[in-house]
């Protein structure tokens, strides 16, 4: 597995494209980037990564959001709704209470379909448009039908994904909905969706754009270089860690990439990579265990269970990416309870952060990993919170204050709030 802090210089195989070309993370097989649909490697089934003859610097990046990264894209435009540029908030109360030197909020939830996602979407419709291919599909626990569905309409591409029945957020839903994607609720969890969408994808019915698609990963990339820009710009430094959640290990693998890519060029030295710390819900927590195990594969859970839907998986499809990123960045993974989820997302919104329960977890877990010792005091810290609070209202109600009924009259409500 070719994945590594180095900074050895790729040479181009003859597969490639402009400097650009699909790369197998097993066996180190080659591909021309446009040429032909495939997902993993034809000799090995490994996951395919997108690789550069010269990774960018941050002197060629121009613009504003997704597109500004552009040098460091395989693509020089996407199919775009002006994705990227997401806030990074101060938190002042939970950087205190906490206690670390710095915190900052990276809300991911300011996109335009209120997730993550449309980084990727926009880069990975852009190469469907370029293979020249007609139906999209995705498995989803919601962000992910959500932006498929507006940036395949966006593309006028058809679009299908597959939900598992009753367990995705009804905020996305409508939003899959209302942006014309064909909507299919499966009798079965998340993974029985994605062996479903890459059976269908193997068949050649559908362009699938899961993470497990390496173009997806490339927009999400664009986080990393976000955070690392405007670190740079507050502190004059980068930061000592990027805590995230993990489901299914996309952010992980493509911050880590990331992050390669700018070593290679050299903009950034080793040793100063961002300790990459995922977090995962305790009912559904199959990295933490390989992480803790220190084991090279992350077995399968069957039966996963918890209130922080977007993160709801047992098969990370990119944890042989994101394993290698956690280690080699001297970062850890962690589990927390729905009821430290619910608690960060009730401190978030206290500080002004709306966001949905899997966004949570990420303050949830650096909280968790500062009162064990794991993170110091002295360290300068991004939380990257993935999607917005009204992708699932019902948790944010839930985790607010009830209503308080009170009578249609001034000294009503007078003596109601005396109570």
């Amino acid at each position: 597995m070719s994945l590594s802090l180095s900074a050895e210089e790729e040479e181009s195989p003859a597969e490639a494209v402009d400097g650009v070309w699909l790369e197998c993370i097993e066996c180190g097989e080659t591909y021309a980037p446009f040429e032909d649909v495939r997902y993993t490697c034809d000799e090995c089934d490994g996951l395919l990564e997108v690789r550069y003859t010269d990774p960018a610097t941050f002197e060629e990046f121009e613009g504003e959001g997704v597109w500004r990264y552009s040098a460091a894209l395989p693509l020089e435009e996407g199919v775009s709704i002006q994705e990227g540029a997401t806030p990074l908030y101060e938190a002042p109360r939970l950087e205190d209470d906490i206690g670390v030197e710095a915190l900052r909020i990276k809300h991911e939830g300011m996109n335009p379909t209120g997730s993550f996602k449309d980084r990727g979407m926009t880069v990975g419709v852009a190469v469907a448009r370029e293979l020249g291919v007609g139906r999209l599909a995705c498995a989803s626990t919601g962000n992910t039908s959500a932006a498929l569905a507006a940036y395949g309409s966006r593309g006028g591409m058809e679009t299908l994904v597959l939900l598992p029945a009753g367990k995705v957020a009804a905020g996305k839903v409508g939003q899959a909905a209302l942006h014309d994607a064909r909507i299919l609720e499966v009798d079965g969890n998340f993974d029985a969706c994605l062996d479903v969408v890459r059976d269908l994808a193997d068949r050649g019915e559908v362009y699938l754009l899961n993470s497990l698609n390496p173009f997806r990963l490339e927009g999400q990339k664009t986080i990393g270089l976000e955070i690392l820009e405007a670190f740079q710009a507050d502190y004059g430094t980068w930061p000592d860690r990027i805590v995230l959640p993990v489901g299914n290990a996309g952010n992980t693998s493509a911050l880590y990439k990331a992050f390669r890519e700018l070593v290679a060029a050299g903009a950034i030295e080793p040793e100063e990579v961002p300790k990459l710390t995922g977090v995962q819900a305790e009912g559904a927590a199959p990295m933490v265990e390989a992480v803790e195990n220190d084991a090279d594969d992350v077995r399968r859970w069957e039966e996963v269970e918890t209130r922080a839907t977007a993160i709801r998986i047992g098969n990370p499809v990119n944890a042989p990416k994101a394993l290698p990123g956690i280690r080699e960045t001297g970062g850890t993974a962690v589990a927390v309870s729905d009821d430290e989820i619910t608690e960060a997302q009730r401190d978030l919104a206290a500080e002004g952060i709306g966001v949905e329960p899997a966004s949570a977890a990420s303050v949830a877990g650096l909280r968790k990993l500062r009162a064990e010792g794991v993170v110091g005091e002295d360290e300068r810290v991004a939380c990257l919170t993935t999607g917005h609070m009204l992708k699932d209202p019902d948790a944010a109600a839930e985790a607010g204050n009830e209503p308080e009924p009170v009578p249609a009259d001034t000294e009503g409500v007078l003596e109601h709030l005396e109570d």
